[in-house]
């Protein structure tokens, strides 16, 4: 999520190549909403998940998938798919095959992929269902043979690799992103064909496709300047920055950069201002192509409008851009897969703003907040920077506790796509409607990142949390926390998941020095049927940390009663009020805080502390709850 209400995790739509488009991601494309249910989207495949393709009387065909020299293309291992589609799946907005695969749930255009360990602009790279001798992975479903016979649109496409030498001595081939925030099928370098129709009946062995397009950069490249990270333009009150960061290049053993969109408050340009220091609101979570708080120039929403307003508080707000080869964000922490981006961040990207702009840059002058994968991060960077941060603000965490992770507990659960019993597996849910209804289980949502890419390579969610949390492999790449093909689950990562970012764990282990720090600091939101069963993460972690004592957390948790994801109990403008009256109150003495508090008063239910229950959301007169 962006900014801190509503709108989805990552925006709908980046500039690219002349067809452009990032789907949304699993965090927001059914929230709030009763969506279809799975079935409803694999309607006429045979085969719909794990274990359940129809047995096949034939292979199916074969593909022949050519990157055309022309390209320019150097060789190069990588990953090629073939993605088929009906052309009732497609659509103006997403007319080609690829447009139709970014986190989209449930997926219902089938795609296949496999590895290629050098492609050779030129030379044909070969697919063929596992029956064939081959070494495809397919989702929704697992053959070339389960696709009935039929018109169909189909498109070749190859996400490049290169090889990395890091400094702990691994050897990774990994896609690095370039503004495009991990969605690979719109990612600048990588190649494609355009959308072909044929027939797909068993009268044609081996089809042929020519990838002849290579994705351009997005946007402008100043000279000498790199597209990792984007380069979006500035304008009057949203400013720009990006450094290469000295600890994540050193760690991968090739360029690393880091950026920063930067929303200056009004009046920042004012000569009179000119002595005034802002507090900032670092605003986190997925990799963000628009401005901190969906803000506009044109002042054409409500937030725009408040936040030029005479009465309104005045802070820096600031995003981070840290898209890196495992998602679309890093979560700021240090992870033995993607590095030290919570040193970089903390070290390098924030005191670079500091000097850049008029910040207090100091920890108490700094406020954290964001929802969904921007709540686990406001969450952790008090806990593992708490001199950073005067206060985090973090609604919808991802899961705080990994005895439910989503549904999952970790440490005691054998499986984690089924529950299981003498007779049947019961599939776990990954995602659920309002109305109750599956939208998209466990299984079916990593057999996806598995078809996606091998190795914890898919820039998908599942996969993005064993390479944050989990250790690194024998092989350099993350260790998954449990088989990708049968959800098994490895209790020996578990540990290791558990004793260095399970926040209600560190937390715990920490107290008698972390206590002090953050006591009092922590406040957490959650709907009661959040999407992704991210509330019972929230409980477990609240039930651990109130057991705490010398000094008492005295945390606040806000829980509204039937809601999904992406609930606050307040909005954005709300939100910032209530951090300026924070930080007010806690600056040092004697401190002038005239120039950016503002004369509004915050609701008082987010001034108050301990267990809140919102009955009926949004709507409520929030100083109800105020105790």
């Amino acid at each position: 999520m962006q900014g801190v209400q509503g709108g989805t995790d990552r925006p709908a739509r980046l500039e690219s190549e002349s067809t452009s488009r990032v789907g949304v991601t699993r965090r927001s494309m059914f929230a709030g909403s009763a969506a279809a249910t799975v079935a409803g989207g694999l309607v006429g495949w045979a085969g719909a998940g794990i274990g359940e393709a129809a047995p096949a009387a034939a292979p199916g065909p074969t593909f022949a998938l050519t990157v055309a020299a022309a390209t320019g293309l150097a060789a190069t291992p990588g990953r090629a798919f073939v993605i088929i589609a009906r052309q009732s799946d497609l659509s103006g907005d997403a007319p080609e095959p690829r447009d139709n695969l970014q986190d989209v749930q449930p997926i219902s255009v089938p795609l296949f992929g496999m590895d290629v360990a050098l492609m050779r602009p030129g030379k044909p790279m070969v697919l063929r269902s596992a029956s064939a001798g081959g070494e495809v992975v397919g989702y929704p479903v697992e053959s070339f043979a389960d696709i009935p016979p039929g018109k169909y649109v189909v498109q070749g496409f190859f996400n490049t690799y290169e090889t990395d030498h890091r400094s702990d001595g691994s050897v990774v081939q990994v896609h690095w992103p370039s503004g495009d925030g991990g969605d690979i099928w719109h990612s600048p370098g990588n190649a494609y064909s355009r959308p072909r129709t044929i027939r797909i009946d068993g009268s044609v062995s081996v089809i042929s496709l020519t990838l002849d397009h290579v994705i351009g950069p997005i946007g402008t490249i100043p000279p000498g300047g790199t597209g990792q990270q984007g380069n979006p333009a500035d304008s009057q009150h949203v400013k720009h920055i990006k450094i290469r960061s000295e600890l994540l290049s050193r760690f991968w053993g090739r360029d690393v950069h880091l950026g920063a969109n930067v929303l200056l408050p009004e009046g920042y340009d004012d000569p009179a201002n000119g002595d005034v220091r802002y507090p900032m609101d670092l605003s986190v979570g997925h990799f963000p192509s628009g401005n901190p708080h969906g803000f506009t120039e044109s002042l054409s929403n409500e937030f725009s409008k408040w936040w030029v307003s005479p009465g309104a508080a005045r802070f820096i707000s600031v995003q981070v851009r840290s898209e890196n080869p495992f998602y679309d964000d890093s979560y700021h922490v240090n992870s033995a897969n993607l590095g030290p981006y919570g040193d970089a961040i903390d070290t390098e990207l924030i005191p670079a703003v500091d000097r850049s702009f008029r910040t207090i840059g100091q920890g108490w002058g700094r406020a954290v907040e964001g929802g969904s994968t921007g709540g686990w991060i406001a969450a952790a960077s008090l806990v593992f920077y708490p001199h950073s941060y005067a206060g985090a603000w973090a609604a919808y965490p991802d899961t705080l506790d990994f005895r439910a992770h989503q549904v999952i507990n970790i440490y005691d659960d054998p499986n984690a796509y089924f529950t299981e019993h003498s007779w049947e597996k019961i599939p776990r849910p990954a995602a659920r409607a309002t109305s109750g209804d599956t939208t998209w289980t466990t299984g079916q949502e990593n057999s996806y990142e598995r078809a996606v890419a091998s190795k914890g390579r898919s820039q998908g969610q599942w996969d993005a949390w064993s390479a944050v949390f989990g250790p690194q492999g024998a092989d350099g790449y993350p260790k998954p926390i449990w088989n990708k093909r049968t959800g098994a689950i490895d209790h020996a990562v578990a540990a290791y998941w558990r004793q260095h970012f399970e926040l209600s764990s560190v937390v715990a282990a920490r107290w008698q020095t972390l206590g002090p720090e953050i006591a009092g600091r922590l406040h957490i939101y959650v709907g009661t049927e959040d999407t992704y069963f991210l509330n019972d993460g929230v409980e477990f972690f609240e039930q651990k940390t109130n057991a705490l004592t010398s000094p008492a957390p005295d945390f606040q948790f806000i829980y509204g009663v039937g809601q999904p994801h992406h609930w606050w109990p307040v909005t954005p403008q709300e939100l910032l009020t209530t951090m300026a009256d924070f930080l007010a109150r806690h600056a040092p003495s004697g401190t002038d805080v005239t120039g950016w508090r503002g004369n509004e008063q915050p609701p008082r239910v987010t001034s108050t502390r301990g267990r809140q229950i919102v009955d009926d959301g949004v709507d409520s007169t929030l100083s109800d709850f105020a105790s």
